[in-house]
């Protein structure tokens, strides 16, 4: 032990670090030459959970859309909360979660830090039997719809005004995920699944900060355009009375007189 921590003390500790990363690439390698084996030899099939999309962001998934053009994507999903103002409210890393399980987490972890907030509506891939009863114990209004053949009872709910007008508003909550992809989401530089959680986060706060300063302009705007119709109705005020030629103001005269 002793020849051992001698002969490593003249060793480069950049060079240790180094080395283990080449230790890692290896460890892929090799289960990389694995996999091919058993698949293409052997005719098995791969388990998704064994499966790496990438050897340098081992966190990233395989995530499967289902739209036209972009049928799958490599990276991590992001559960987003909005607000009727565009704020997003809260979000979350989905870390070997589907739409199922974080339902009812996320939407508790809103109510703890908004008490006012009571209404949601929700995506079809959120819905289980068991989502629809703990979510309609923390909110007032919940407009989840449900998956395969409704109820009676069930088709009447969905096709009430309350649901549809809810349902209608929804899609608005595209345009905030479509903005932090416009803004940066769409590909992360951090590395690391610690740094993509902190670019998450730093991308729903630059979303937020962008909509309150919309806010502010808007407002801004408005308050000019009422300032500039106030000033044209005070020159309007101000102007002289037109003044009427002298033969006019005679015969004006003259057709008044009895």
């Amino acid at each position: 032990m002793t020849l051992i921590s001698l002969s490593l003390t003249g060793i480069d500790i950049i060079t240790l670090l180094k080395i283990d990363v080449i230790k890692v690439y290896i460890t892929h390698a090799e289960r990389k030459i694995d996999q091919l084996r058993r698949r293409v030899i052997k005719g098995e099939t791969i388990p998704h959970h064994e499966k790496v999309f990438s050897v340098f962001e081992e966190h990233t998934k395989w995530i499967v859309k289902g739209k036209a053009g972009v049928p799958q994507e490599s990276g991590m999903n992001v559960c987003v909360v909005k607000d009727q103002f565009g704020f997003i409210l809260h979000y979350r890393v989905m870390e070997n979660e589907s739409d199922v399980l974080i339902a009812a987490p996320i939407i508790k972890e809103t109510k703890e830090r908004f008490v006012n907030f009571d209404s949601c509506s929700f995506d079809k891939g959120f819905h289980s039997p068991d989502n629809q009863k703990k979510l309609a114990e923390i909110l007032r209004k919940v407009i989840l719809p449900r998956k395969g053949k409704l109820s009676a009872i069930n088709r009447e709910i969905e096709n009430s005004e309350e649901f549809r007008v809810a349902r209608r508003k929804h899609s608005a909550v595209e345009s905030s995920i479509n903005a932090l992809e416009n803004h940066g989401l769409d590909q992360c530089p951090d590395h690391g699944l610690d740094g993509f959680k902190r670019y998450v986060g730093l991308a729903v706060l630059a979303r937020n900060i962008q909509i309150s300063g919309h806010n502010i302009q808007q407002k801004e705007n408005k308050k000019q355009q009422r300032l500039k119709k106030r000033q044209r109705l005070q020159l309007r005020k101000k102007k002289p009375e037109k003044q009427y030629p002298c033969e006019k103001r005679q015969y004006c005269q003259l057709s008044l007189t009895p």
